[in-house]
């Protein structure tokens, strides 16, 4: 591992600081691109207007007409949190909005795959509907929507994933990195591109007169004073946006920022769906103190783990709920189902370190590219795996499980993870243009992406992926590089400070504050058999610190790179160093290895 120190503009840490920015986030916020205080502006007249993402006009007059003429809606979710929250956005939306009949479906990972299918969209057409919506996904549906229009129903698409080299007949399409559309947020989620249509729709219900004041049904002339119809508020629906948000891991851009921030400020205010409360008393959160992690590593995964074992229906009940009651017994289902998800995943990351480890010999390094397979692999865990595995070799990785859907035993179902440099969407492309037929279907993102292929060229594919990785990374692109801020003035290793840094908004994109300079090991011991539990000396004082999954003894001084928390023991509130990464010298690096 290599640990650098990101670039500081002293010029934007100047201005920021001088327009009352405390120094630490002048200082931090200057080494991620903002240049003056404006940029940190979250007020929600900074969002990008609606009217700058194509397709929201007239998503907003087609469901404007479906709503006046009580038209049947149905919205097709992903099984992800993205796609949950997308979904529980919709529903309250569009009911709020006027809407008096929408439902929903969302797919089983297993037995229907990815995406609006023309089975999906005769289940549709089966319930009565009239209008089809999709949510996070359908962008890549071209037969699905073929099929969904030619069962007689209108259909609405939007999505915020890459389209492919032909776009689906809807009726609408609202996706950002369509070609036509040049609205300046790429990255904005599933989620708040629905949030997005709904804001369109609210204007455009304005502008047909819906929230004027107008005399009751069979209210005489001369009579009362009509009655006021109030413009429904969506702004509370922003908890949910932000959760999505950084669910999904997309880069959070200025405007996604400002999603997550107004989200955060409700929720730490105790204004958020019963589901979101429930969630955080399920997960041992404090909502009154919510932060981006509490999102990314605890509210998040629970929602998630219904789409991989379960029924994604459990995650938009809860998240669609007014029911406190109902709200918290789903959330311990949740929960529940998200332990079974981790007893999984801890069983399969050994098994498939294992395999990825036999793909080379021992003091080689690891190929350019990782391809696992396990026929005892759940396919709803494979994303999460792969994520371990590319963490661990640092190279693009992709765990394949055997298809567990009726009919298609020669298929395999695979998810993939890449590294900074290699975008992985592009390199299935690729791989599917060189060896037609290896790949059945593909779709994603540059850093994550899932694909289908037939199981008696997994081979193929493997070495297929190998090739292009060797191709377009090379020995600087391999080595693992940790960005940090650098060093930690002794001044701001304080509790307060701590508290200061978790109440921004950070996440991918944005990174979280992580500082590196060479300490005084003072002590260490192994805590759980698997972590290890430092003193450390930072500028002449002690401070404690700990190394999640790490084992490896460290040197008496080391180049540690860490991040700040807050311990909290017997009532006491101290700060505590997470340690993030460590360059070592080569031999107790490979003794790591070892272990």
């Amino acid at each position: 591992m290599k640990i650098t120190a990101r670039d500081i503009p002293p010029r934007s840490a100047w201005a920021l600081e001088q327009a009352g920015v405390h120094p630490l986030l002048a200082r931090l916020f200057a080494a991620r691109g903002v240049c003056a205080k404006d940029e940190l502006d979250d007020g929600l007249a900074r969002l990008l207007p609606p009217n700058t993402l194509h397709g929201t006009r007239e998503a907003a007059v087609l469901l404007a007409d479906a709503i006046q003429n009580d038209k049947r809606l149905c919205i097709v979710a992903d099984y992800d949190c993205d796609g949950a929250t997308a979904c529980a956005v919709g529903l309250r939306g569009l009911r709020r909005l006027g809407a008096r009949n929408v439902s929903y479906l969302v797919p089983d990972r297993v037995a229907d795959g990815y995406g609006l299918t023309p089975g999906i969209a005769q289940r549709v057409a089966d319930t009565g509907a009239d209008m089809l919506i999709t949510v996070d996904n359908g962008i890549a549906s071209v037969e699905g929507v073929a099929a969904a229009k030619a069962l007689g129903l209108s259909v609405l698409v939007t999505d915020h994933h890459l389209p492919g080299p032909e776009l689906p007949a809807a009726d609408v399409l609202v996706n950002p990195n369509q070609p036509c559309c040049e609205f300046q947020s790429k990255s904005i989620a599933g989620v708040g591109v629905m949030f997005y249509v709904l804001m369109a729709l609210r204007s455009e219900l304005r502008e047909r007169g819906a929230f004027e004041a107008r005399p009751a049904a069979g209210q005489p002339q001369g009579g009362p004073a009509p009655t006021v119809v109030q413009q429904p508020k969506l702004d509370d629906l922003l908890p949910l946006v932000a959760l999505g948000t950084v669910a999904d891991v997309v880069r959070l851009d200025a405007n996604n920022r400002r999603l997550v921030a107004q989200g955060l400020r409700r929720i730490r205010a105790g204004a958020m769906p019963a589901g979101l409360s429930a969630l955080f008393k399920a997960a041992g959160r404090t909502a009154a103190a919510a932060t981006t992690f509490d999102f990314g590593f605890a509210l998040g995964p629970r929602i998630n783990a219904a789409g991989r074992l379960a029924d994604m229906t459990l995650g938009i009940e809860c998240l669609s709920t007014d029911d406190a009651t109902r709200a918290e017994e789903l959330a311990r289902m949740l929960d529940e189902i998200n332990r079974e998800r981790r007893g999984i995943e801890g069983e399969m990351r050994e098994q498939a370190l294992r395999v990825a480890e036999s793909l080379f010999a021992p003091g080689q390094a690891a190929p350019a590219a990782v391809t696992v397979f396990n026929a005892d692999f759940h396919e709803g865990v494979v994303g999460i795996v792969a994520s371990r595995i590319k963490d661990r070799f640092h190279r693009p990785t992709f765990v394949f499980a055997a298809s567990g859907a009726e009919g298609k035993a020669h298929e395999l179902k695979g998810s993939g993870r890449s590294i900074p440099g290699f975008h992985l969407r592009d390199a299935l492309d690729l791989v599917a243009k060189r060896h037609p037929g290896v790949l059945l279907r593909f779709g994603g993102h540059a850093m994550a992406a899932g694909c289908t292929v037939a199981r008696d060229r997994l081979a193929e594919f493997q070495a297929a992926l190998a090739e292009v990785a060797a191709e377009w990374l090379d020995a600087s692109t391999l080595t693992r590089r940790l960005d940090t801020d650098g060093p930690l003035a002794p001044e701001y290793l304080r509790i307060d400070l701590v508290d200061t840094l978790q109440r921004e908004v950070w996440g991918q994109g944005f990174a979280p504050p992580t500082f590196s300079e060479e300490l005084e090991v003072l002590s260490q011991r192994l805590v759980g058999e698997k972590h290890l539990a430092l003193k450390l000396r930072h500028h002449g004082r002690p401070v404690d610190g700990i190394w999640f999954g790490h084992t490896e003894p460290l040197p008496a001084r080391a180049m540690l790179a860490f991040r700040l928390e807050a311990d909290e023991w017997q009532g006491v509130r101290r700060v505590r160093l997470m340690i993030e990464g460590a360059e070592l010298p080569a031999d107790v690096a490979k003794q790591g290895e070892k272990s």
